[in-house]
């Protein structure tokens, strides 16, 4: 489909039937519920602190900031999400919302939240909000998601700033923690989203998206969740024994990262019938969990520091 066709209905006369609700499903709540909560991380590690105003304002505009990256996605996604039996149900496909709100909605929302951040926070935190927009929107969403079956693997950048977004919002720099979340957050996407294409291959073939499993297929995909789980266990175990992170953090690391391995090891070794589904599907659901959990500990961590101190001083 050219560029003219993809676009052409923006110029549509009709009414838009969108709702609130359809206007909040384009925003990607459940993605926007993990931005936030990665980077609410970033910020509570910092040293130093923010004032609570700056704070959820910072907060806010990252959770907007990725709202603007969600609709902006489903704007130009328009065609193959209507595809997909897991996407086909989205605001812009069901005719809900035309492509020209989203696409309105999304470059709104995406230059007050930089703005926002940039003027009433810091620069630095506004720069690097505004470069995880254009990532996920152009490079991800426009380039690499149909060209290459390593779309996860570099997209997965995006995925993966918020809490770096944030650690800048508090100190206005960069450190090896927030550098730390951000690689775990990046090594932590293809595992996750292979698992998912495995058991919705048809889909992403229907739609003519390169997932790994449409271009290499599944035995190839099953290797490579394997090998990035490896990855993904020793970075994350790494900030402990290069004291960024504490005995607590380590091993919680240590037993999450147990539960990746031994599920990715099913998901590579049950390749066929309801055994290979159930290990993708296991995988995939224990993934969140695992990601969650790993970042939880960091904050009860910094929470429980903060009541030591209040009772003791």
């Amino acid at each position: 489909m050219s560029v003219v066709e993809h676009h052409a209905a923006e110029l549509s006369p009709r009414i838009s039937e969108a709702s609130v609700a359809d206007y909040i499903a384009l925003l990607k709540p459940r993605v926007m519920s993990l931005v936030i909560f990665t980077a609410l991380v970033g910020m509570m590690i910092a040293p130093d602190g923010l004032h609570p105003v700056l704070a959820i304002t910072s907060l806010l505009c990252i959770a907007v900031g990725a709202g603007a990256s969600g609709a902006l996605n489903m704007w130009y996604d328009a065609d193959i999400d209507a595809l997909m039996s897991r996407t086909v149900n989205r605001p812009v496909p069901r005719g809900r919302i035309t492509p020209g709100e989203a696409l309105a909605f999304g470059l709104t929302l995406s230059f007050f939240s930089v703005m926002t951040l940039g003027i009433l926070v810091n620069w630095i935190a506004g720069g690097l909000l505004a470069f995880t927009i254009f990532f996920y929107v152009v490079i991800y969403t426009m380039w690499l998601k149909r060209w290459t079956a390593q779309n996860i693997v570099i997209g997965g950048a995006a995925g993966a700033l918020p809490p770096v977004v944030a650690w800048a919002s508090v100190t206005g720099s960069l450190a090896p923690e927030p550098i730390f979340l951000f690689l775990i957050i990046f090594l932590w996407t293809p595992p996750h989203f292979w698992a998912l294409a495995l058991f919705r291959t048809d889909d992403y073939a229907r739609a003519n998206v390169p997932m790994l499993p449409v271009v290499a297929g599944p035995d190839v995909t099953r290797l490579q969740i394997l090998l990035y789980t490896v990855l993904l266990v020793a970075v994350a175990v790494l900030p402990w024994p290069l004291g960024y992170f504490d005995a607590i953090y380590g091993v919680t690391s240590l037993l999450l990262g147990a539960g990746m391995l031994r599920l990715a090891i099913s998901v590579y070794r049950h390749r066929e019938g309801h055994a290979a589904l159930q290990a993708t599907r296991a995988l995939f659901k224990f993934s969140i969990l695992y990601l969650f959990m790993l970042f939880a500990v960091l904050l009860l961590d910094v929470i429980g520091a903060a009541f030591v101190r209040l009772i003791w001083s």
